[in-house]
């Protein structure tokens, strides 16, 4: 959320991978608002990457009906305040705050400045990948979606 609520940043985190796609929400986050841009987004994706989406109990959601409908992605919700059951959404929010301290206006950020931001988080190796980065563990998905992600769990 920017200042004031007034704006705000959805985030869209691939769960194996971990690369997460940042689609600005530049007017507000009502659920019209969101419902328009996550389908705009989401249809980009290759139909292999559309199961499902995970989000929390907000408002913005209301109209998950209308995405799912446009998308055939199914919607599951997380248990009140239970950001674990979103753990690799919650981690990417916290690496956003680097970029976007609280209080910012988000409504000043275009939707390419927020990719140059998700590409370069894409690009910065993660632990739970063995080292790898979300972006060449999305490469290996799409190169060949049988093949597992290798995880460590150090």
């Amino acid at each position: 959320m920017g200042s004031n609520c007034r704006s705000a940043i959805a985030t869209l985190v691939e769960r194996q991978t971990r690369y997460c796609l940042l689609v600005g929400l530049p007017d507000g986050h009502r659920a019209e608002l969101v419902a328009a841009a996550l389908i705009k987004t989401i249809q980009t994706l290759p139909a292999h990457l559309r199961r499902s989406l995970t989000w929390d109990q907000g408002m913005e959601m209301m109209r998950h009906s209308e995405i799912k409908l446009a998308t055939d992605l199914d919607i599951y919700f997380c248990d009140p305040h239970s950001p674990w059951q979103r753990g690799s959404n919650e981690n990417t929010n916290g690496l956003l705050r680097q970029y976007f301290p609280k209080g910012t206006d988000l409504k000043q950020h275009s939707q390419e400045h927020l990719a140059a931001v998700a590409a370069e988080l894409n690009g910065r190796p993660r632990k739970t990948l063995g080292w790898a980065t979300p972006a060449e563990a999305m490469a290996r998905l799409l190169s060949d979606p049988e093949q597992p992600i290798v995880a460590t769990t150090d």
